[in-house]
């Protein structure tokens, strides 16, 4: 896909502007497919007269640039808001549902009601009015900033997971899963952050 600039994103904004809407979110998830730690959503509202250049899907942008996009998205959005699911959670109502929670929740948190969320794929169960994109986090400016913020919090969070059960080195591949990630949970047995449902097929508990 080619790269967008900061203006081509703005496409979805201009037109919930144009139809009289002012607080304008974007909402997104990250952590739908590792086979640990939970599923991460991020809702925002940015203020579109001050744009910050390089905000994209997070998978398309490096770590150390993903990790000043964060702290700049944060220090200019109107509003920010990051909730999480845990494994438990995901394995009670499946990983679907757990992100369309996680995403309500992240929506629903935030300190200003929007007017209307631009929501990466998925269709939530909420009074706010939601505008659905596919490939929102790249055509996006808001859902692209809150790609970028849910990501970075994820990571982080499962930085902090690999102090606490190192033999899984969680740091490496943030509870993907990677042949280092599977070979150490078929030697170890899962730890409480695994998520069963996701595990099952290769490990006898």
């Amino acid at each position: 896909m080619e790269k967008l600039s900061v203006q081509d994103k703005l496409k979805y904004e201009l037109e919930c502007l144009n139809k009289g809407y002012k607080y304008i979110a974007g909402v997104d998830e990250v952590g739908r497919g590792p086979l640990a730690g939970p599923v991460v959503c991020a809702a925002v509202i940015m203020t579109l007269d001050k744009l910050i250049e390089g905000i994209d899907d997070s998978k398309k942008v490096s770590e150390k640039k993903r990790n000043k996009l964060s702290d700049l998205i944060k220090e200019n959005a109107i509003c920010y808001n990051i909730a999480e699911i845990s494994p438990a959670v995901i394995d009670e109502i499946n990983i679907l549902e757990a992100t369309k929670l996680c995403m309500k929740n992240a929506l629903e948190g935030l300190t200003i009601k929007p007017d209307v969320a631009l929501v990466d794929a998925l269709t939530l169960n909420t009074d706010i009015p939601i505008v659905n994109i596919i490939k929102g986090d790249y055509l996006s400016y808001n859902i692209g900033a809150a790609s970028i913020i849910a990501k970075v919090y994820r990571d982080n969070l499962m930085v902090e997971l690999a102090n606490k059960y190192p033999e899984y080195a969680f740091e490496k591949h943030k509870g993907y899963g990677t042949k280092v990630h599977i070979d150490a949970i078929k030697q170890f047995g899962p730890c409480e952050i695994h998520r069963r449902s996701f595990i099952k097929n290769f490990v006898k508990e």
